[in-house]
């Protein structure tokens, strides 16, 4: 396997970072943040314009590329910068989910920039089982609660996944509907998120839908979105570890006591060479999970479980290590540290935390 990038992919990530060193400041996140929708519309048609939706489709889905490292490229960028549009949730998971649904033109709108979607998948008794839906559907009227929906109150559209056979835990008899936000019987209660954007908890009483895929099926394309977006969620990280470990490199080049950088101290410089190390491991194990996406089930999860276990346990050591070292200043919100150090917190409870993932890959290496 190669692991160098191409050159397309090499010409991506160049503009994609200088797009967003030059438009995504500290300052104009905190703007984004206190807005109201928790998002800037603008940034997110600006940068469909640049392709980047359509990097994580693959040509046979309107996109130019779709595969691991296209989708690593992106959100490692897009980790760097602490962008907090919701481009893993409202393109990559509800994109994937159309796309191998079938349905064409909807994923050419998400990549035009035009559409955006809420997956209303979780729920609050689910924790990361993704086999686990207590909403029912009969027919196509739903009832039901789900939780943590990211960007739920920008959209026009949710996918909502609910059951129409079998017990809680089946993976079998699962279904996704397309509901309107508008519709009746239909509640969303937003709040925003520490790590930036915003998400919702969702009542669905008798609501009715527009059903996605075959009946029961819809296990099958949660699996499969959910697989690309936890190699999205990793790179996302490592990209936010980045940041974070170049901000306290500089820190500690700067600052001075004693007339000299306090870099220059032995004890600080070998906790910076931990961190270091971390960066190494997690780098090659964010590679590795993008690398295997499109390989078998067993060799792919294998290989996302242990990716997302270690960049929990790498990101917690980066975020803390670079708060202690930075000391009060890495508190303040107009710092860029303060927002990077949150989203690589709270990224270990996206998807699966380093002790979810652990089980499975524990389970994975027995079956």
């Amino acid at each position: 396997m190669n692991f160098e990038l191409t050159e397309e992919r090499q010409m991506l990530q160049d503009t994609l970072r200088r797009f967003l060193k030059d438009r995504y400041t500290t300052e104009v996140r905190n703007k984004i943040l206190d807005s109201d929708v928790g998002m800037s519309a603008d940034i997110w048609n600006e940068l469909a314009e640049l392709g980047v939706i359509g990097a994580l489709f693959t040509e046979d889905q309107g996109g130019f590329g779709g595969m691991g490292f296209d989708i690593a490229v992106v959100f490692e960028e897009l980790g760097r910068a602490g962008v907090v549009e919701p481009f893993l949730d409202g393109a990559l998971l509800c994109g994937r989910i159309l796309a191998h649904a079938g349905q064409a033109d909807k994923v050419e709108a998400i990549i035009g920039g035009t559409l955006q979607l809420a997956l209303a998948h979780g729920e609050p008794t689910s924790r990361y089982d993704l086999n686990y839906v207590q909403t029912t559907a009969k027919g196509n009227v739903i009832n039901g609660r789900k939780a943590v929906v990211m960007n739920a109150e920008a959209v026009d559209t949710l996918i909502v996944s609910a059951r129409t056979s079998g017990g809680a835990a089946d993976e079998d008899g699962i279904t996704l509907f397309a509901v309107d936000k508008d519709a009746k019987g239909l509640m969303i209660q937003g709040y925003a998120l520490l790590s930036g954007g915003r998400a919702a908890e969702v009542t669905l009483d008798n609501v009715e839908g527009t059903m996605i895929g075959e009946e029961g099926k819809g296990f099958a394309l949660l699996e499969t979105a959910y697989a690309a977006a936890t190699v999205a969620q990793c790179a996302e990280t490592l990209g936010a570890m980045h940041t974070a470990t170049n901000l306290t490199k500089e820190y500690l080049m700067t600052r001075k006591q004693f007339g000299r950088p306090i870099g220059t101290f032995q004890a600080l410089a070998h906790r910076m060479a931990d961190l270091l190390i971390e960066m190494e491991q997690a780098t090659s194990a964010v590679t590795r999970a993008a690398g295997f996406l499109e390989e078998d089930a067993r060799t792919r999860d294998m290989n996302i479980h242990a990716a997302k276990n270690l960049m929990g346990r790498a990101g917690r050591l980066v975020s803390e290590e670079a708060i202690q070292m930075h000391g009060g200043i890495a508190m303040t919100q107009e710092y860029e540290l303060a927002h990077i150090a949150k989203r690589i917190t709270m990224a270990d409870h996206r998807f699966g935390d380093t002790d979810h993932h652990l089980e499975k890959f524990i389970a994975l290496s027995a079956a």
